[in-house]
This record gives C-alpha cells, sequence and structure tokens, in this order.
C-alpha cells in the first residue's frame, strides 16, 4: 500500500492493520464486526495490494500496544480479505461478501505487486514451488517478470520458463487454493471458469525482456530440456515479422542465404512493414525480381507459408549464433 498513512480514515488503517496482522488474526478481529462494518473493512482490505515497509512502521507505532514485529512487507487484496473473512464468518458468508467487494479487472489484480520492485517480489516467492512461482509470473508484466527471473539461479530459472511454457488455463479453483498459499489476489469475481496463465507468448514476452545473454542462456536450456517447447518459444521469441528489428545490414546479410522461392513464398503472408523493410535493403533489380515471384505464387496454405518463414528464421538463428549479426535491436 503506497497512500500516506496520515491520510487514511479509520477504516482504511483498520484495514491495513488486518492485512499486517494475516487472515488468522485477522479472522479472530472479524468475528466482533457486524454486516456493514465487516463489508466496509472488508471493502478496504481488498483495495490494499501490500502493505510496505513504510506503512508497516506507521500501523506499528499507532497500534504497538497490539502488533508486534511484523514481515518485511505484508501483501493484501483478495485472498487475504477472503480468508479473513471465512475464518470470521464461514466460506459461504465470505463468498458472498468477496464477490461484492472483489476487483473485476486482472489489472487492478496484478496493479499491487507490480508496485514492487524485483527483489521483493522474489523474497515474498523465493520459498514458493516453481509451479507456483511460474503461475505468479505468468500475471505479471513480462518487464517485472523478467526481474524476478534475473535475481533467480540458472537451474530455477530453466524451470520456470519450461512450466511456464506448458501452463494450461488454469481453473479458477486452482487460482484461489495459490491466492490463499501465498496471499495473493489474483483471485477475481468472474464469469469464465478458467483463466489463462502462462504459455509460450508469456515465455516469449518474458524472455525479450531479459538481457541477451540471460536469453541466449535460457533458449540453449530449452533446447535440451524440452525440445518442441524450445523451438515453440523461439518462434514466437524471433518471427518473421521480427525482421523489422534487424539493422539494415544485418537483414542484408541473411537474405543473402535465403533461397528467393523461399523468401517469396515466405513474404506471401508478410505484413507490408515487413515486405518494406526487405524490399528496402534490396537494390530496385532485386526488388522488382522478388516482387513478381510473390505475384506468380499461387494461394498458398498458411503451413507453407509458415515453413518458408521458418527457413529465414533458420538462417537468422545460425548468423547470431555466428556472431555474425544480432536481434536485438538496442544494440
Amino acid at each position: 500500500m503506497t497512500a500516506n498513512y496520515a491520510n487514511l480514515n479509520r477504516t482504511q488503517r483498520l484495514a491495513a492493520l488486518l492485512v499486517l496482522l494475516g487472515p488468522e488474526s485477522a479472522g479472530e478481529l472479524l468475528r466482533q464486526f457486524d454486516g456493514s462494518q465487516l463489508e466496509a473493512v472488508a471493502r478496504e482490505m481488498v483495495s490494499i495490494p501490500y502493505v510496505d515497509p513504510e506503512m508497516r512502521d506507521s500501523i506499528l507505532e499507532e497500534f504497538a500496544n497490539v502488533v508486534s514485529q511484523s514481515m518485511q512487507a505484508a501483501l493484501g487484496g483478495v485472498s487475504v480479505a477472503h480468508e479473513s473473512l471465512e475464518r470470521a464468518k464461514g466460506d459461504f458468508a465470505a463468498q458472498k461478501l468477496i464477490l461484492r467487494v472483489a476487483p473485476t479487472s486482472s489489472a487492478e489484480l496484478s496493479e499491487g505487486i507490480s508496485e514492487m520492485d524485483g527483489r521483493q517480489i522474489f523474497n515474498l516467492l523465493r520459498a514458493e514451488q516453481m509451479q507456483t512461482i511460474a503461475f505468479i509470473l505468468s500475471f505479471m508484466e513480462p518487464s517485472k517478470s523478467s526481474e524476478v527471473i534475473r535475481l533467480m539461479s540458472p537451474e530455477q530459472r530453466e524451470e520456470v520458463i519450461e512450466r511456464l511454457g506448458v501452463m494450461e488455463p488454469t481453473s479458477r479453483d486452482w487460482i484461489k487454493k495459490v491466492s490463499r498459499n501465498i496471499q495473493k489476489h489474483f483471485d477475481r469475481k468472474a464469469q469464465q471458469g478458467v483463466q489463462k496463465a502462462g504459455g509460450v507468448d508469456v515465455c516469449a514476452d518474458i524472455l525479450n525482456s531479459l538481457d541477451k545473454a540471460t536469453r541466449k542462456e535460457l533458449l540453449s536450456a530449452m533446447d535440451k530440456r524440452n525440445a518442441s517447447l524450445g523451438n515453440a518459444i523461439r518462434k514466437k521469441v524471433f518471427g518473421f515479422d521480427d525482421l523489422v528489428r534487424l539493422a539494415p545490414s544485418d537483414l542484408q546479410k541473411v537474405l543473402k542465404e535465403v533461397e528467393t522461392s523461399d523468401l517469396a513464398k515466405a513474404m506471401k503472408g508478410a505484413k507490408p512493414e515487413t515486405s518494406a523493410a526487405i524490399f528496402k535493403t534490396m537494390s530496385k533489380r532485386q526488388a522488382a525480381g522478388v516482387r513478381d515471384e510473390v505475384e506468380m505464387l499461387p494461394p498458398l496454405r498458411a503451413k507453407d507459408m509458415e515453413q518458408a518463414q521458418e527457413k529465414v528464421i533458420e538462417v537468422v538463428r545460425k548468423l547470431e549464433e555466428a556472431e555474425e549479426i544480432t536481434t536485438d535491436s538496442e544494440e
């Protein structure tokens, strides 16, 4: 929680205290509240993503007679509010109340942890199982997830990336279970029975947020641990339409090693900006020849175009491995 403690009203301060105390102690206190009071406090608890050290110190100063030394940072949100209410009023009443006060967008749910720095998140998750860590990282922004991954050991990184890649849509019950176990707030009021978590796209986004050396190390490890997953991730990390990220001189090196017939098939399904970038590296005569070949092609199956594009990307990988080109546009 990042608001100034002095600006909080009494209900908000009480909610922050209950988050700091944790579900078990908070549940005992909430048993003393009536319906309207309970809902007001629960609503504020849900809105508190976490209590940072500065907020914790202010709470301890005001409630020093009832609170002893607490953790470095305390997480709040839906799961903490739900567990506290469940201990106080039972599961049915807790669920009914949470559905009235819980936030409805995944952006709201991830906002709290996104405000924490990578080191804080890493410290909060380091004791969790790899599957749980992967699950949580899948809900975070790739740049934030990459901060956490950088702090892991090489073995942990590899396992988390692999688990992220093979993760399937997740049931709401599992989300709730994980939420309670780690005091997180990914639970939400939703109509759907499953939520998207992890997958190849998430892995690719996270890897693209990592530095080149770490990304290369993880991709190599995936090739050994799970070749099909590694290949699927590579396709997302750098696909045919990512050719626009290459420096013109590097793109020229790639095109020199690609058969014109393969290039024409690959460009048949390319985005206009990708085609424009490719033609820009060619002489007028070369560009005209490739355009003619593309236009003369009959309608192609998506599979055929993808195979042709993959041949081009294989050249990119080979040249990058030989350090003749770089796919990092920032360099």
